[in-house]
C-alpha cells in the first residue's frame, strides 16, 4: 500500500495551491493556479469565489491523483479577512469576495472611531478599527447588495472567510464552521471569552444567524464529498495563513517569532497564554487553539511585500521573474538613496494609515531599474524592522533569531539585507512553504499522525542561517532615509 499522506490547501491572495506531505512532514507534490484579481474602483479589491473553488478542486485532484487511497486528512489555510456571503440553499455567493486589501470601508471605520468604539474593539478583539478586517466588509455587503440584509435577517445567508466557504463547498454544504484564528480577525469575536460578541455584532448591525461555528484549529471539521477524491476524507485542520505559518515554523514557545513574506508580510511573536495588548500599533491575535487551550501572539501586518515585486513584473515590466530582483539588487554597491514605500493600499502596522500612498523617492537621472528593484526589496526589510522596534517597545525581547518563510524567503539577497537591518539571525527552513505545511500538521494532529506539538517541532528542518554583517552606523543611516521616505508617503501636500 502507498505511504500515508496528508493534503493541504493553501488558498492565497493571488493563487490557490494544494500540496501533499508524507508522515515526516516532507512535501511530496504541489499544484498551483493563479486567478484573476478584480479592481472595480481605486482601493477596491475583489475575488470571484467560483475561480477559487474551481482551482481548489483542480489542484487537490492533481496532488492526490496517484495517492487517493493513502490520503489521511486535509488541512486548509487561507488568506485571512477576505469576506464571502453565500446563499445557504444554493451555496452561491451573493457578490464577489471582498479581499483583505480592500479599503472601501475606510470612511465607516473613521466614523466608528469618532463614535468611540475603538476602545471596546481593542479590548475584546485585540484589533483596530481598520478596513483590513472582516466585519466592516460584511456590513458593506449587507448594506449594498440588493435584498441582502432582509435575506440575512431571515437566516437565508451564510457568512465566512475563505476557509469557511471552502469547508462548506468541500462538505457539500453540510458544515458551516471556522477556526479560532480566522474568527479572531473578524472584529466580531471576543478572543478572551472565545465567542462571537453581541456588542460587536450590534456595532456593525450584523445578525448572528450569519455566523459560522468556531472550532479549534486541529479537530475534525467534517468530511469531503466522495466525488472529489473518490472517497470521503476528513478535514482535520484549518488556520489563517499567518497562524498556519506559526505552526509550520514550530514557533510553539513564548518569544518564538516568525515572519512570512507573501503578498504581504506578517510577523507573529508567540506570547503563550497571555494576550498582550500593544501600545505601539501591533495587533493581539489568537495564534492557535488546540485541545481547548488558546495560545496568543502579537502580530505586525504589512500590507505589501511580495506584491511590490509582482508590481515590478506585471505593472512596470521591469523584471520577468520575481527571482530577477536578487541579481539586480546584488549588482549595486548601495541603494543610491532610492527608497520605495509600497503603500499601494495604505500602510498597516505599526502606522495604520489607510490614506498613505506608494512613493519612490531619491530618483536621479543615473538611477536605473536595478535601483527600483533593490528599493522594493529593501522596503520590506525596513517595514519588518519597524515591526520589531514596535514589539520591543511593547516589552518583547529583541529576538536573536527570526524564522522566515514565504516566496520572498527564497531570495538570498533579501534574507541577508533583512538580517542586516534587524541585527538578528534570519533562519530559513528547508521547506519555505511553512504556511501550507502548518495546515498539514494541524490535520495530521487531528487524525493521530502526530500526537503532540513536540512531534511537529521535530519535523522542522533548517536550510540556511543569515548572520547580520552590516555596521551599526550604516544601518542607522539607512533607517533615517527610510523614515524620511515614509513621511513623504504620508504627506497630504
Amino acid at each position: 500500500m502507498a505511504e500515508k499522506i496528508l493534503l493541504a490547501i493553501d488558498q492565497g491572495t493571488t493563487s490557490t495551491r494544494s500540496m501533499s506531505f508524507d508522515t515526516q512532514g516532507r512535501p511530496r507534490k504541489v499544484a498551483r493556479q493563479e486567478f484573476t484579481q478584480h479592481y472595480p474602483q481605486p482601493g477596491w479589491v475583489e475575488h470571484d469565489v467560483e475561480d477559487i473553488w474551481r482551482d481548489t478542486q483542480a489542484t487537490l485532484r492533481q496532488v492526490a491523483e496517484e495517492d487517493k487511497g493513502a490520503v489521511q486528512a486535509i488541512g486548509i489555510t487561507n488568506q485571512r479577512e477576505t469576506v464571502v456571503v453565500w446563499d445557504r440553499a444554493t451555496g452561491e455567493a451573493i457578490h464577489k469576495a471582498i479581499v483583505w486589501q480592500d479599503r472601501r470601508t475606510a470612511k465607516l471605520c473613521a466614523e466608528l472611531k469618532k463614535q468611540g468604539y475603538e476602545k471596546m474593539v481593542r479590548k475584546k478583539t485585540g484589533l483596530l478599527l481598520d478596513p483590513y478586517f472582516s466585519g466592516t466588509k460584511l456590513k458593506w455587503l449587507l448594506d449594498n447588495v440588493k435584498g441582502a440584509r432582509k435575506r440575512a435577517d431571515k437566516g437565508e445567508l451564510a457568512f465566512g472567510t475563505i476557509d469557511s466557504f471552502l469547508l462548506w463547498r468541500l462538505t457539500g454544504g453540510k458544515v458551516h464552521a471556522t477556526d479560532a484564528s480566522n474568527a479572531s480577525r473578524t472584529l466580531l469575536y471576543d478572543i478572551h471569552k472565545g465567542q462571537w460578541d453581541a456588542d460587536l455584532l450590534k456595532m456593525l448591525d450584523i445578525p448572528e444567524s450569519l455566523l459560522p461555528e468556531v472550532k479549534d484549529n486541529s479537530t475534525i471539521f467534517g468530511e469531503t464529498e466522495k466525488g472529489l477524491l473518490g472517497k470521503s476524507v476528513p478535514i482535520g485542520g484549518m488556520a489563517g495563513d499567518q497562524q498556519a505559518a506559526v505552526v509550520g515554523q514550530a514557533c510553539f514557545n513564548p518569544g518564538d517569532a516568525k515572519s512570512t513574506y507573501g503578498t504581504g508580510c506578517f510577523m507573529l511573536l508567540n506570547t503563550g497564554s497571555e494576550a498582550v495588548t500593544s501600545k505601539n500599533g501591533l495587533l493581539t491575535t489568537i495564534a492557535y487553539s488546540i485541545g481547548g487551550k488558546t495560545t496568543y501572539a502579537l502580530e505586525g501586518s504589512i500590507f505589501v511585500a511580495g506584491a511590490a515585486v509582482k508590481w515590478l513584473r506585471d505593472g512596470l515590466g521591469l523584471i520577468h521573474r520575481a527571482s530577477d530582483t536578487n541579481d539586480l539588487a546584488a549588482q549595486l554597491d548601495d541603494n543610491h538613496g532610492v527608497y520605495m514605500v509600497p503603500a499601494f493600499v495604505g500602510l498597516g502596522a505599526p502606522h495604520w494609515d489607510p490614506d498613505a500612498r506608494a512613493t519612490i523617492t531619491g530618483l536621479t537621472f543615473d538611477a536605473t531599474g536595478a535601483h527600483i528593484a533593490r528599493a522594493a526589496l529593501e522596503s520590506v526589510a525596513y517595514q519588518t524592522a519597524d515591526l520589531v522596534d514596535a514589539m520591543v517597545a511593547d516589552g518583547a525581547r529583541n529576538a536573536r533569531t527570526i524564522r522566515v518563510d514565504g516566496g520572498m524567503a527564497a531570495n538570498d539577497w533579501f534574507c541577508q539585507f533583512l538580517a542586516d537591518m534587524l541585527g538578528a539571525k534570519v533562519e530559513r527552513p528547508a521547506n519555505i512553504e511553512t504556511t501550507v505545511a502548518g495546515a498539514a500538521f494541524l490535520a495530521g494532529l487531528a487524525v493521530g499522525v502526530w500526537d503532540k506539538l513536540e512531534d511537529v517541532a521535530a519535523a522542522w528542518k533548517e536550510d540556511r542561517i543569515f548572520e547580520p554583517a552590516m555596521k551599526k552606523g550604516q544601518r542607522k543611516a539607512l533607517k533615517v532615509g527610510w523614515q524620511e521616505a515614509l513621511a513623504r508617503s504620508r504627506s497630504k501636500i
